[in-house]
């Protein structure tokens, strides 16, 4: 199928032409035209789908038909929640895109910066607002924003947001939205406390679920190196000396992990940054940008940014740490293999996450190949006593990152 072949308005489909998209992904072929028949839809779909177009699009096109011809300040008809920033920001960069050709004004609203210039676009009105919970509550409690007038809410990353303790917030603005709206719902997983939630947000839903959550893209060749944790910084640096992988996302399991990772990266004249949750917006911005423009080399993540970093043909992603959850490996690779793309995963394993392997094979139901042709092999040594120190450490790192992120999330600051 071809996107003209779907019902959308010639400016719409000028945009999509101007990017060089013809034919939409499952999932936009399945969700467009039941979000413009105007049901409420539920969509479970893996990471790198194409699932922000599948509701950009159409509201983009319900809102313009709404509006065409009216004069006057816009109101808020739509409102997409999301729960990190990099990822409100992916998404009103789309919207952008997608809405050149028409009249849609829109905004993004994230917490970490001031919120003067966020406060005074939604002043001179705007017709789609991308948010997190936390500022965009903090907004609505100042008297900046208004609800009652939303006719679409997106609740966008469903499973992230229950993760990083944004439940009661989402209950929160459910409590300030028109009961008769436009509900859309969209998760990479399905959980009985997603569904929970999504009985609460939605009516009559359409469900759409375009491939299993626990499946990776088939564009994306997969890759395990064996290895021992002193040796993990070296192998590192051998895999990086193919000069191809010009544009490399890494993935470390805690904050001082990816900063670590960096300095070494820098020690051998590799351009890199950290992008983590302890870095000021406009670092991580900076970051993100200098690495999607080719300035930097590597780009050096922690799982909050797994699902918010949306860069086009994004070929390698590295796990330097193998993920705790094996759904999250699934979210980390398919950072690559992007809407067809092609991508290669690479995951380096210690004796210690070997286990996590085997659970990441258990989910996707397939084994990881293993490059066993390589300088540093896993052997079965013991650690020794400072190896079991500095892995002591990292762990009680882990623990304490992951409880101040749930403090710093229920805070309403992120």
């Amino acid at each position: 199928m071809k996107f003209n072949e779907l019902p959308l308005i010639a400016p719409i489909l000028k945009a999509l032409q101007d990017k060089n998209y013809s034919e939409p992904t499952a999932i936009q072929e399945k969700a467009i035209p039941l979000v413009l028949q105007q049901n409420d839809v539920m969509g479970c779909a893996q990471t790198g789908t194409g699932k922000t177009a599948a509701f950009a699009i159409p509201i983009i096109q319900r809102i313009h038909e709404l509006e065409e011809g009216k004069s006057g300040k816009p109101q808020l008809l739509s409102l997409i929640v999301t729960p990190t920033r990099e990822l409100a920001i992916q998404i009103d960069d789309n919207i952008r895109l997608y809405s050149k050709y028409t009249n849609l004004k829109h905004a993004v609203i994230f917490g970490g910066v001031k919120q003067g210039q966020q406060v005074e676009k939604m002043k001179r009105g705007v017709h789609v607002l991308v948010a997190t919970p936390g500022r965009l509550l903090d907004l609505i409690t100042q008297g900046h924003i208004s609800l009652s007038q939303v006719k679409i809410f997106v609740l966008d990353e469903a499973d992230r947001m229950l993760d990083m303790g944004f439940v009661n917030d989402v209950k929160k603005l459910l409590k300030l939205l028109p009961t008769k709206r436009q509900s859309l719902f969209f998760s990479a997983t399905m959980p009985k406390s997603i569904l929970n939630l999504a009985n609460e947000i939605l009516t009559n839903p359409k469900k759409i679920e375009v491939s299993p959550v626990s499946s990776t893209a088939e564009t994306i060749q997969q890759y395990l190196y064996y290895t021992n944790r002193s040796d993990k910084k070296k192998l590192l640096m051998h895999i990086l000396k193919d000069e191809k992988m010009d544009q490399v996302l890494i993935f470390g399991r805690t904050k001082h992990g990816a900063d670590r990772i960096v300095r070494d990266l820098q020690k051998h004249k590799i351009k890199s940054a950290a992008i983590h949750g302890d870095k000021a917006q406009n670092q991580r911005q900076k970051a993100l940008t200098d690495f999607k423009s080719g300035k930097l080399r590597v780009l050096v993540a922690t799982d909050i940014a797994a699902r918010g970093i949306d860069i086009d043909k994004l070929k390698y992603v590295i796990n330097f740490d193998v993920p705790e959850a094996a759904e999250t490996y699934v979210h980390r690779i398919g950072r690559s293999g992007r809407a067809g793309e092609s991508g290669i995963a690479i995951t380096m394993s210690e004796p210690e996450e070997n286990t996590l392997v085997k659970d990441i094979e258990k989910l996707t139901k397939q084994s990881i190949p293993v490059i066993k042709d390589q300088p540093f092999p896993q052997t079965e040594k013991p650690m020794t006593d400072a190896e079991k120190k500095e892995w002591n450490k990292e762990k009680q790192r882990r623990k304490q990152e992951f409880f101040a992120n749930r403090n710093k999330n229920k805070s309403g600051r992120r």
